[in-house]
């Protein structure tokens, strides 16, 4: 394997810059560091991305028996993820599905093997991906986790939220204002002391109660992303309890495609697609520079 080759891919065109790395030999901490990071997601000057996922194996990532505690052992890979600013992200449910597609696209887990889950260590805790029938990826994200109520405010309008966990930190705002009409090339201000490491802001238009809504975000370390998994699972489960439900399944649309949120009384699951877009190297050239 070449030691810098990359994967450039997306899951509903929330996309990543994917490191296969699996003995964590290429990419080290020391190597991979905020600068590496944000040279590589750069639009123009590198490949581009929402962000950095290294494929690497738990034994070799350095806060992995932390973060996992006892499930570090079920978890042979470990989903290094890092937002576009270089900073370490805790979970990505579009990012999770386009790593256990890596996984069977490198031939590093087979397909057919897949369909039950398997179990993938992450910075928000050990998570369970399979593969689905329709040739997409469903990814357990753990039950939402209340936080509080809080608001938003962009472009000088208060946004009511529901805040809420997901393994990171959301605000799911409800809203009758389209929300493509919103401008989000600069990220809603919040409160700081709810969210003390920031949070990720979801706009929501219900289209049918406890059903279907629409969505657009904007992602911490990021702006604003076509898609965010773990957003949209936020935005469900916000929508199914403002419909008076503690359960469903809802239909999630965001600018990138069409995401598929199933909540029960113990967990949430997020479907949809994962693509690998494109194979390479990185150039001495560019490395060097």
């Amino acid at each position: 394997m070449n030691a810098d080759r990359v994967l450039i891919g997306h899951g509903t065109e929330n996309d990543f810059v994917v490191l296969p790395d699996p003995d964590g030999a290429v990419w080290p901490e020391d190597r991979l560091d905020a600068a590496m990071v944000r040279r590589l997601c750069e639009r123009r000057a590198g490949l581009g991305g929402d962000g950095v996922l290294r494929v690497v194996r738990s034994v070799h990532v350095s806060d992995a028996p932390a973060v996992l505690g006892e499930a570090l052992g079920r978890c042979e890979w470990f989903m290094d993820h890092r937002n576009a600013d270089g900073s370490h992200a805790e979970m990505c449910g579009n990012g999770i599905r386009l790593f256990l597609h890596v996984l069977v696209t490198e031939g590093l887990l087979d397909r057919a093997a897949c369909t039950d889950g398997v179990w993938i260590g992450t910075r928000g805790g050990p998570r369970r991906v399979g593969a689905a029938p329709d040739g997409g990826y469903w990814a357990d994200m753990g039950p939402a986790r209340p936080l509080g109520r809080g608001e938003a405010l962009l472009d000088g309008v208060a946004y009511a939220g529901r805040a809420v966990s997901m393994g990171n930190p959301h605000l799911a705002c409800l809203t009758d204002v389209d929300v493509d009409t919103l401008d989000l090339t600069t990220a809603p201000s919040v409160d700081a002391g709810l969210f003390p490491e920031g949070v990720n802001v979801e706009f929501v238009n219900v289209v049918e109660p406890a059903a279907h809504v629409r969505l657009r975000v904007s992602e911490r370390g990021v702006g604003e992303t076509r898609s965010c998994g773990t957003g949209a699972c936020a935005a469900a489960w916000a929508a199914l309890e403002a419909g008076g439900a503690a359960t469903g399944t809802v239909t999630v649309d965001v600018p990138g495609g069409r995401l598929t949120v199933a909540v029960d009384a113990t967990t949430t699951v997020l479907t949809g697609p994962a693509v690998v877009v494109a194979a390479g190297v990185l150039t001495p050239e560019w490395l060097g520079s």
